[in-house]
């Protein structure tokens, strides 16, 4: 088979079955194209940058829900898509419909508050989509390459919108901050791709896992081959880009400042939907390294790979085969020994001693220390505060930390009890559902009084309830559920979260219980210190009244409504959370 009949399986294959799949990203595009276009285009230009952007994240969320609905979430079979690139399963179409979801809710808090008027809106709304699609990307991410493109298209868009309030210094200072720190972050990680995918010959993660099995770690440790450490040198410094994406200490220190200067809104964006798919790359990440797939990596589609077989002696044509994922384009040589490999993958499962158990060790161990030291420092750090912002970023610091701690679980019981590492996820998947209503109405309530009282001081808040009784009992509400307090939504997750750690065990994660448990109580305090000064404190002489439009009491309300109705109805979402987590670990 020659040459221009390979291209042409590869577009076959794109066409057919990558495309179809892949609606929600190529409907942002879509809208992304359209805003841009109404600067140039005289009749779309007077469609509101609004309505573009609007219709555009609704289309996506449509085309984000499964043909059966959610009720045929867990059968969703996994698929590679664009010869591996990207995967999509259940967690991939949860995930979508989170960030989509999301993107609606943002895209209508922009319009009430006024961050996006019709000058800017184009740039605004084309910004925000933008993020959101290297959000989807790396909650698909199956490749190395795809990992850092959808990182990077996440986080650029994202330093423009920390400084899009205009004629602010600390709004500009807070955008090169966010700038810099991403820049030196996304090289080291760039680096650690580099390295892990140089020594193991592969970027796709899925092959990646089988040359671990081969490369056999434990045996390089007892040998005393010191190649390892370069492995877990490369692993560490992957890390360092999903931690800067989380903020987990010690990458953290960008987001309290950022945080501050750029517009509430902005990080209501950035502590909800880049910690979600920040977190879904972690899943992503542990999984992928730390289990071997029971039948080998998937290839791109059978008439590719048997077109790639009379290409098979050129090394240009193994080298494109390596880079995207396919074991039998990459070995195509006819290298001996391939069912003897095989049966080595399937031996390597995640059964302790196996030839993958050191490396799940190593993830879990980092992972649980990384959110240990995160989650104590945001709360810890989160005490001095007097600014709104500053303190629901060490929140955001806090609840990484928490979040992280169900990926570790997953992963250390996924060897022995796949289904209780199917719960671990479905804890975090939980987490960040109630987290987008909990922290995206704090932020909204901090946007709307900014605009009523031209300040974001907690000491401003006092008597508050006085003046916006329901907003501060919504802000109230949604204080107390972040703590994690029954009968509100953020006790659910935050004991399942416990339960997780309990049923994995081991010393690290029986410590990492206890301190979430300590912490939980030690966040009590800063949360009700804000509750207290808008509803015990007096109302100072100077304070300035609060008038709040029906629209922005409305979406307040529609935010901390679901606070409370998860609270004692959780089975309204938790069973879409285990079906997008099933499938995982073979469930």
């Amino acid at each position: 088979m020659n040459l221009p009949t390979l291209i042409d399986s590869l577009i076959s294959d794109t066409v057919q079955r990558s495309l179809p799949l892949f609606g929600p990203e190529l409907a942002l595009c879509a809208t992304i194209v359209l805003l841009l276009l109404a600067r140039v285009i005289p009749v779309v230009d007077q469609i509101p940058p609004l309505v573009i952007a609007l219709v555009g994240a609704v289309v996506a969320l449509v085309a984000a829900i499964p043909r059966e609905g959610m009720a045929g979430l867990a059968a969703i079979e996994r698929q590679e898509l664009f010869t591996g690139m990207l995967v999509y399963d259940a967690l991939t179409v949860y995930l979508r419909l989170f960030l989509t979801a999301f993107a609606v809710l943002f895209v209508i808090l922009s319009r009430l508050t006024g961050i996006a008027d019709r000058q800017d809106g184009q740039d605004y709304y084309a910004l925000v989509l933008g993020a959101t699609i290297g959000m989807c990307i790396m909650a698909s991410a199956n490749h190395l390459l795809s990992l850092f493109l959808g990182v990077e298209m996440a986080s650029v868009p994202s330093y423009v919108l920390a400084g899009i309030v205009k004629g602010r210094r600390r709004s500009s200072e807070a955008a090169l901050k966010y700038a810099v720190y991403g820049a030196g972050a996304a090289g080291i990680m760039l680096y650690g791709v580099s390295l892990i995918a140089g020594l193991l010959g592969s970027a796709h993660i899925p092959t990646m896992a089988q040359r671990l099995v081969e490369f056999d770690v434990a045996a390089k440790l007892a040998d005393r081959d010191y190649t390892v450490m370069v492995l877990a040198l490369g692993g560490l410094m992957v890390g360092v880009g999903l931690a800067f994406k989380l903020s987990a200490v010690p990458f953290h220190f960008w987001c309290p400042d950022v945080f501050e200067g750029a517009s509430a809104e902005i990080g209501g964006f950035l502590s909800v939907a880049s910690k979600a798919a920040a977190l879904a790359l972690l899943v992503r990440v542990g999984i992928g390294f730390t289990e071997a797939p029971q039948h080998g990596a998937e290839p791109p589609r059978q008439p590719v790979a048997a077109a790639a077989a009379s290409f098979a002696t050129p090394p240009a044509i193994r080298m494109v085969a390596a880079t995207n994922g396919d074991e039998r384009l990459a070995q195509a040589d006819g290298q001996a020994g391939r069912s003897s490999d095989q049966t080595i993958e399937r031996a390597g499962s995640a059964a302790e001693g196996s030839p993958l158990s050191p490396v799940r060790t190593f993830f879990v161990s980092v992972v649980a220390a990384v959110a240990i030291i995160t989650c104590t420092f945001g709360n810890l750090a989160a005490y001095g505060q007097k600014n709104i912002k500053r303190l629901l970023a060490y929140s955001t610091i806090a609840h990484a930390g928490y979040m992280m701690m169900p990926v570790a679980a997953a992963i250390a019981l996924a060897g022995d009890n796949p289904a209780a590492a199917s719960d671990a996820i479905a804890a975090l998947l939980l987490y960040a559902t109630i987290y987008l209503f909990m922290n995206l109405g704090a932020f909204a309530i901090v946007a709307f009084l900014r605009n009523a009282m031209q300040s974001e001081e907690i000491k401003d808040y006092a008597g508050l309830v006085s003046r916006a009784p329901m907003i501060a009992v919504a802000m109230t509400v949604i204080l107390f559920s972040l703590v994690g307090l029954p009968p509100l939504a953020g006790f659910w997750p935050k004991l399942r979260l416990l339960q997780a750690l309990y049923e994995a065990g081991g010393s690290l994660l029986m410590f990492a219980l206890v301190v979430a448990a300590i912490n939980t109580a030690i966040s009590l305090v800063y949360y009700a210190r804000v509750a207290k000064t808008m509803c015990i404190d007096p109302q100072p002489d100077t304070s300035r009244p609060v008038q709040l439009g029906f629209l922005p009491t409305t979406f307040v309300f529609a935010m901390a409504l679901p606070v409370a109705i998860l609270g004692v109805l959780p089975e309204l979402v938790a069973p879409w959370t285990r079906d997008a987590a099933a499938g995982l670990f073979g469930v």
